[in-house]
Formats: C-alpha cells, sequence, structure tokens
C-alpha cells in the first residue's frame, strides 16, 4: 500500500534559482526559520512512496508569508567599501555607514569610501554622491 510523505523548506522565492533550507518535518518549525532567514515562502513537498519504497510522484506546493509573518519586513544592509585598500564593513544604519566611513578616511589619507545598499528585491547597487546628498 502506498503512502505520501510530507516535509516543508523555507526558501526565498519561487524562481528556479533559489536558496531553500531545510528539511523540516511541520510547518510551524519552516515557518520559524523562514522568519530567522527573512525568506517570504515555505516549500511543501509530498511524495507518494510505492511498496517498494519507491518514489512515485512528487508534488511542490509554495506558500507565501504575509508581511506580518516576516521579522522586520524586507531587510535592508549598508555596505561600505573602501576603493583604495579594499577594507570593508557591514552596517544595518546610515549614520554607522557614515561613521565607519569618516573614521577610515580620517585614518588612512586619500582613501575613499563607497557605500553599497542590499535588499533581498534589488540586490546590490553603489549608492553613488552619498557624501553630497543630505
Amino acid at each position: 500500500m502506498a503512502r505520501r510523505e510530507t516535509f516543508w523548506m523555507a526558501c526565498d522565492s519561487t524562481e528556479e534559482l533559489r536558496a531553500e533550507y531545510g528539511p523540516f518535518h511541520s510547518r510551524t518549525e519552516a515557518e520559524s526559520e523562514a522568519r530567522r532567514l527573512g525568506f517570504g515562502f515555505l516549500l511543501r513537498y509530498e511524495h507518494l512512496i510505492g511498496d517498494r519504497e519507491d518514489v512515485q510522484q512528487v508534488r511542490a506546493v509554495f506558500l507565501q508569508l504575509s508581511e506580518t509573518h516576516l521579522e522586520g519586513g524586507p531587510r535592508r544592509m549598508l555596505h561600505t567599501r573602501c576603493a583604495t585598500c579594499g577594507e570593508s564593513a557591514v552596517h544595518e544604519l546610515e549614520l554607522q555607514a557614515e561613521v565607519w566611513a569618516d573614521i577610515h578616511e580620517f585614518e588612512h589619507l586619500r582613501h575613499r569610501v563607497r557605500l553599497f545598499e542590499h535588499t533581498k528585491a534589488c540586490g546590490l547597487k553603489e549608492i553613488g554622491d552619498w557624501r553630497n546628498c543630505a
């Protein structure tokens, strides 16, 4: 007699090239991990296992988590990198990035720090002329 096995994965998108994390035995575990990672989707795999322990059918179902389920919503990180020496740092606030850049440029004359913004939606992009924006 055939039986059905179900397991859950946390994933960042429904695209073919997606990040998956798991497997988990319950939806609750997968949701918790998806929130921690900032992923917006769950993936439920259902396998139909035959009498000879062979997989007869595979079904994959994506479930999108609402924004209220994600901790902090879409995450935005700032990356500073010196264009001269390559030293870099990651920051959560603009003020932290600016202070790091000021200290680095003060300690290393003629170095220039660049600022990048990283979001899951847009990826990594440079914020040009960020010193003159205020």
